[in-house]
């Protein structure tokens, strides 16, 4: 069994007009939040920012208090675990990755939790939005 690690967030905006979500519209067709695989000796937590900056052309500030692991397999023989921080942006001002992100939109919860391909990411979103609340 080969196993792969990728590490991400769950990115999300908020001033006086409430709390957004960024979800990436992946060259795949699915929705989803940024993540991607750990390269060299990185962290966790420097492979989460890395990947954000590359993806969305954005900065987060990392909360690791908030760390979640979906783990799925990918393809036969295959085991993966993708590793979810909480990250404020500094900005909503994107720039796509054309080769593996086709669209970033920012939604509220409601309409991102209806726009999320799976179930999986759905209930990182939940605990995310749970965690945040508090």
């Amino acid at each position: 069994m080969i196993m792969e690690k990728s590490c991400g967030a769950v990115v999300y905006f908020e001033d006086e007009g409430g709390r957004v979500y960024l979800l990436e519209h992946m060259v795949g067709g699915h929705y989803a939040m940024c993540k991607g695989h750990v390269e060299g000796n990185e962290t966790e937590s420097e492979t989460a920012v890395r990947e954000i900056q590359e993806e969305t052309g954005i900065t987060v500030t990392l909360d690791t208090g908030f760390r979640e692991t979906v783990t799925y397999s990918p393809r036969p023989g295959h085991m993966k675990d993708v590793i979810y921080f909480i990250g404020r942006a500094d900005s909503m001002d994107t720039i796509n990755q054309p080769e593996e992100v086709q669209g970033i939109c920012w939604l509220p919860y409601g309409e991102a939790m209806n726009l999320i391909t799976y179930d999986t990411d759905r209930a990182i979103l939940e605990k995310a939005e749970q965690y945040l609340a508090r």
